[in-house]
């Protein structure tokens, strides 16, 4: 009767060892300094994909959810799907987390929360009906006309 190996005995301190605890550290949370840094590597991401219509919304001030929104569309389902999958994995290579996906099953709609940038992806047709830009998109003389 043979046994099963053992695991290996972590430290006294019940911490996890080094080696695994760099791994965490290499992927950082976005910051207020960094969203920029991000929004452009989620832009050139939609880009490489081939993404249509890409639209980042500068939401600062009016929600305190996310400073940007980026806004694009796919030609198809499967399209959404593969553009969602760059955006996700050129952020992880920027040493970006991704905090959640939703809709990666239907793709028809697919959103990709990065903390401080929400990401929609979304069919053409589904972009129109919901008119997301109308909703946030705030130029600068909007902002100061909401203000006064």
């Amino acid at each position: 009767m043979t046994s099963a190996p053992r695991r290996p005995a972590r430290p006294a301190s019940g911490r996890k060892p080094a080696a695994r605890k760099a791994a965490t550290s290499r992927v950082k949370k976005a910051s207020k300094k960094s969203a920029p840094a991000l929004k452009d590597v989620v832009v050139a991401a939609l880009e490489d994909m081939k993404a249509l219509d890409i639209k980042p919304l500068d939401v600062r001030g009016l929600t305190d959810v996310a400073d940007y929104m980026i806004i694009a569309s796919g030609t198809s389902d499967r399209h959404v799907r593969s553009i969602a999958e760059r955006v996700v994995e050129r952020c992880k290579e920027a040493g970006f987390r991704a905090h959640g996906v939703e809709g990666r099953a239907d793709s028809e709609w697919v959103l990709i929360d990065l903390t401080d940038i929400v990401v929609h992806v979304m069919l053409p047709r589904t972009r129109e009906f919901y008119g997301l830009e109308k909703l946030w998109d705030m130029t600068a003389a909007k902002r100061a006309a909401v203000r006064a």
